[in-house]
C-alpha cells in the first residue's frame, strides 16, 4: 500500500485555488503581450527569443536538444522545428556530442546572440511595463521567493 501524501485536494470552491487562476491568466496575459511586442518591433517570436537567451546563459552556450526542449517545456519534436527555424536563419547550430553520437547540441551562433542583443531591450521594456512595474519591490521579492518553492522538487 502506497503511503499517504500530506497534500490535500482541494475542492472546486476551494478559495486557494484562486491564487492558481489568477497565476495562470497573469502568465498568458503577460506572454500574449511580449509575444505581441516581439512580432511588432523585432519580428521575432517569444519562443524564438527564449531559446536564444536560455543557450546565452547556457555554458558555451550550448545545450543538448532534449535539455533545451525541457526548459522551453516542449516536445522534442517542437524544439526540433524550433531549432529549424533558427537554424535556417543562421541564429543556432548543431553540433554532434563527441561523447555520443546520438546526441546534438544546439549552439548560438555570433548572429544568434547579435539578434538576442538586438530584441532585448524590447523585450526587457514590455518585462518591466507588464510585470515589473505593476508590483512593487517588496511584494516582487515575496512572489519570487514563492515560486522557488513550486520548482524544487518533492
Amino acid at each position: 500500500m502506497a503511503p499517504m501524501s500530506s497534500t490535500s485536494v482541494p475542492s472546486p470552491r476551494d478559495p486557494r485555488l484562486d491564487a492558481w487562476r489568477t497565476f495562470l491568466y497573469a502568465h498568458a496575459q503577460v506572454r500574449r503581450q511580449l509575444e505581441r511586442e516581439l512580432q511588432a518591433e523585432q519580428s521575432m517570436s517569444l519562443a524564438d527569443y527564449e531559446l536564444l537567451l536560455i543557450l546565452a546563459y547556457s555554458d558555451a552556450r550550448r545545450l543538448r536538444m532534449s535539455e533545451l526542449a525541457d526548459m522551453l517545456a516542449l516536445s522534442r519534436s517542437g524544439a526540433t522545428r524550433l531549432i529549424d527555424r533558427l537554424e535556417a536563419d543562421a541564429l543556432v547550430t548543431r553540433v554532434s556530442c563527441d561523447t555520443d553520437r546520438r546526441g546534438q547540441w544546439a549552439q548560438l551562433t555570433d548572429a544568434g546572440y547579435e539578434r538576442l542583443r538586438g530584441a532585448s531591450p524590447t523585450h526587457l521594456r514590455g518585462v518591466a511595463e507588464h510585470f515589473l512595474d505593476r508590483i512593487p519591490p517588496a511584494e516582487l521579492e515575496s512572489l519570487r521567493c514563492a515560486l522557488v518553492r513550486v520548482l524544487k522538487p518533492d
